[in-house]
């Protein structure tokens, strides 16, 4: 499978078996908590002032809020930095003869309903920091496949679900590695299963890693 050579190639290591032992999930959960409060507190003054430079240029609310399908499909509320004007919602049926995604998802660039402010946030990934107390409440882990939207996990195929036998994550192997390239979701799927295959902290650590160059880097979505 060009997937699984890809992360072979990659050095994302060799699998560790389907059980892993619980210890090891302890640990990964007391590094979620852990992470996301010295984030959180690092991060308080800079979001705030992003919470002001959305509100300041584009009226509506400074979160946009989401339902997602965490674990086993169970569903839980979450918080993104709004990115995009008011009613961007309402506007994504119009759009869809351009969705360049084949699959549930949707994703099409130069996306019209994306604001000024938003497209720097998008770009560094900043948008995605509020999801940090969605992992302190436990819904969601520092590292596992993207959780994704209620009415698209009500389209997903039985082999797209396997995707949710973990915690959804705030990044994954295929945000480091294909999140500009990747047009078919099932492709998505496999990466998210590669890495639930494999799973160690040690993947979960060097997942960590290559999201900080990405970050930085500003190539995010």
């Amino acid at each position: 499978m060009r997937v699984a050579r890809n992360l072979k190639r990659l050095g994302f290591g060799v699998k560790v078996g389907e059980y892993p032992l619980r210890f090891d999930y302890a640990c990964k959960r007391v590094m979620d908590i852990v992470v996301a409060v010295i984030l959180l507190a690092v991060l308080a003054v800079p979001l705030l002032v992003v919470s002001a430079m959305i509100k300041l240029t584009s009226p509506g609310p400074v979160f946009y809020e989401v339902v997602w399908a965490g674990r086993h499909g169970r569903l839980f509320r979450g918080y993104k930095f709004r990115t995009m004007v008011l009613g961007a919602a309402a506007m994504e049926e119009a759009l869809q003869s351009r969705n360049q995604m084949k699959g549930p998802a949707f994703k099409i660039d130069d996306d019209p309903r994306i604001t000024p402010i938003g497209k720097v946030l998008r770009k560094f990934s900043i948008d995605e920091t509020p999801q940090l107390w969605s992992v302190l409440k436990g819904d969601m882990s520092l590292v596992g496949p993207r959780p994704p939207r209620e009415h698209e996990y009500a389209r997903f195929t039985e082999f797209q679900k396997r995707k949710l036998s973990v915690k959804p994550g705030l990044t994954c192997l295929w945000q480091v590695q294909g999140r500009h390239r990747i047009r078919d979701y099932d492709e998505w799927v496999a990466w998210d299963l590669e890495y639930i295959d494999h799973w160690s902290l040690w993947l979960d650590l060097k997942i960590l890693a290559r999201t900080l160059v990405v970050v930085v880097s500003g190539t995010g979505q």
